[in-house]
């Protein structure tokens, strides 16, 4: 076999500019954030319910040696007991079935009847901590599998929230698979892994609590050991915390690239079968998988590195408790019930001290998800979310438009795509804009709608700069049919109206205005399905369909971007048609891809590198020789 490239993360260009592993111990803020997303109340009641069920079970076990040594105290005292029950006077009894005076039966019945109360008092208080035990136990289960729920709606929902309200410019410089891995693998591992782990974690810490409580009580000299005890283990567990954090990070950092891979391959399935590029793909895609695996093996042989040492060290643990307990018992000095009981639990020290270990290592790698989650959720650019309670509630009332001194970056760094754009759009004027590929035509719609913030200049919007109202404010009061039509997986109600605000009539209507009320009776009516995307309809229907969408809002000003470009010429009639009588009174804004489609506009616009360069009566600048728009009719008259 050809030995494995060296895992380089910065080699792979998905990963090398913006995703960035954390390095060290985790901070405290990942810590501090699962817990407030558990919930201060929450998470406190947990620890109570997990030290009562502890205490319980201890004080069971305790009450089981205390048993143990009062009955062999009691044997040890038999005879002599025996040899003067004739004779003895009444005494206190409780317990007693006769009351608490009562005289001791002679002989055998005597020491029956005591037997008896005995066994009686002991069960009777045993039971008593086995059912505070029991609901201790069921109130810990129920406040836990709560609290991981709770948090991991929390992380989710804020997740969510954040990426949702995120800028245009964090979507366009992230790959797909990276916010894929954090909405999959990384909430999985907070909705299912982490909570297991956490939920061993927290036992094993109550456990060995309880277990060192009732050894130092029949050990004491064990206290000595322990100490030392406890710096093995904590620095075997140091070194191998700080590996397996790191080696966690690098798969969840491996995994975004398969992701990537995976989404891009299957949008362009049909072009890689068709250039016959199916086996590059799937050998870029080996080696993606292979560099993720070999952080997993690694992970995993870490592990086993140390339970290894874990184990080694209870062997030697075991030992050494069973020889301080046969020196006590040489002197005497110990209660042999609670010798017992000592050993008993330390014959179980390996389990839980490599369980411990364990299980506490695992958290904290689990807890590199919620790093992780966090990292999005606190530090990705968002959108501003202010809103502007001064905007009248029908603004804007006539739809004048006007651009001053606009310029506009995607990124800093960058060159500029709008430079200098200053023009004025009349109230219910038509403006076609045309321009070569990468002039800065859709920028301009981008800037209208505030996806992308200006570098300088301003944008008036019925004499209101529209930086001052907020994003949903503006947004909601213009309308825009995109290049490519965008369809919900959901009914056609659901596609038309998804905020429910209009009644079914007005949706009808405007299908109707859009000639797609011979399509909506054919597939169902309003309730039909449109498909992922809306494959149930042809590109036309979903055009027109994302023009009805447009009527419904009413807006003032209508933003098309090439809604022409890939439909046959009988739909464009259509679309052509029905913009000419619906928004007859409307400011409408045309991306042309044909030029014959806004030859009945008011004026045209021409863009050239970002700057406006023409801006006339399709009439004049077609009688101009030298203008770009004569050009480009001519271009496409040939």
């Amino acid at each position: 076999l050809d030995p494995l490239p060296d895992l380089n993360v910065g080699s792979d260009p998905d990963m090398l500019r913006e995703e960035q592993k954390q390095a060290g111990q985790l901070a405290w803020k990942v810590y501090r954030t699962y817990w407030s997303a558990v919930g201060g109340v929450i998470a406190a009641s947990i620890v109570l319910s997990l030290l009562l069920m502890q205490a319980s079970k201890n004080t069971a076990d305790w009450w089981l040696s205390y048993w143990i040594s009062t009955l062999n105290h009691n044997g040890s005292t038999c005879r002599s007991d025996r040899s003067l029950a004739d004779g003895v006077l009444p005494r206190l009894l409780l317990f007693s079935p006769g009351g608490l005076m009562s005289p001791l039966p002679a002989g055998p019945a005597f020491l029956s009847t005591n037997t008896s109360a005995d066994v009686k008092f002991y069960l009777m208080v045993y039971g008593s901590i086995a059912v505070a035990n029991t609901v201790f136990t069921a109130l810990r289960a129920f406040l836990f599998a709560y609290g991981v729920v709770c948090a991991a709606e929390a992380i989710h929902n804020r997740l969510l929230d954040r990426v949702l309200k995120a800028t245009v410019t964090f979507f366009d410089t992230t790959p797909l698979g990276r916010i894929l891995n954090r909405f999959s693998s990384d909430l999985y591992t907070i909705d299912d892994s982490l909570p297991f782990v956490l939920n061993i974690l927290l036992a094993n810490i109550f456990g060995l609590l309880g277990m060192l409580v009732v050894m130092s009580f029949g050990l004491p000299w064990l206290l000595v050991p322990l100490l030392l005890l406890a710096l093995l283990y904590h620095r075997t567990q140091h070194f191998y915390r700080h590996t397996s954090r790191e080696l966690k990070r690098l798969c969840s950092l491996t995994l975004s690239p398969i992701y990537s891979h995976f989404s891009e391959t299957i949008t362009g399935l049909g072009t890689i079968r068709a250039s016959g590029s199916a086996a590059r793909f799937e050998g870029e895609n080996t080696r993606r998988l292979e560099q993720n695996q070999r952080c997993l093996f690694l992970s995993s042989a870490a592990m086993q590195w140390l339970d290894i040492r874990l184990q080694m060290i209870g062997v030697a643990v075991v030992t050494g408790l069973g020889m301080i307990a046969v020196i006590q018992h040489q002197y005497g000095s110990v209660d042999p019930g609670l010798v017992g009981l000592s050993l008993s639990y330390a014959l179980s020290i390996t389990m839980l001290l490599s369980g411990l270990i364990f299980s506490f290592t695992q958290t904290e790698m689990q807890l590199v998800s919620v790093e992780r989650s966090e990292e999005y959720a606190t530090g990705l650019p968002s959108e501003p979310q202010h809103q502007n309670t001064q905007v009248p509630p029908a603004w804007p009332e006539r739809g004048l438009l006007e651009f001053c001194g606009v310029d506009l970056a995607y990124r800093e760094g960058l060159p500029n795509a709008l430079e200098g754009v200053s023009l004025v759009v009349q109230p219910g004027e038509k403006i076609g804009i045309v321009g070569r590929t990468g002039s800065g035509k859709s920028t301009m719609f981008l800037a209208l709608f505030r996806m992308v913030e200006l570098s300088q200049g301003q944008i008036l919007l019925d004499h209101l700069d529209i930086s001052t109202v907020g994003l949903s404010q503006l947004r909601s009061r213009m309308a825009i049919i995109p290049q490519d039509p965008f369809l919900f997986s959901g009914t056609i109600r659901e596609n038309l109206d998804p905020c429910q605000r209009h009644q079914d009539q007005q949706l009808l209507d405007v299908l109707d205005q859009c000639h797609l009320s011979s399509v909506l009776s054919r597939i169902g009516g309003l309730d039909a399905e449109v498909g992922e995307r809306g494959k149930c309809l042809s590109a036309g229907q979903r055009q027109l369909l994302c023009l009805a969408r447009a009527l419904l809002t009413q807006a003032k000003v209508l933003c098309i971007d090439e809604a022409t470009a890939s439909v046959d010429q009988k739909t464009d009639q259509l679309l052509q048609r029905t913009i000419r009588e619906r928004f007859q009174d409307h400011t409408v804004l045309t991306i042309a891809h044909r030029i014959n489609t806004i030859m009945d506009c008011d004026r045209v616009l021409v863009m050239h590198a970002g700057k406006v360069v023409e801006f006339d009566t399709p009439a004049a600048l077609s009688q101009t020789k030298n203008s770009i728009f004569h050009n480009l009719v001519g271009e496409q008259g040939k």
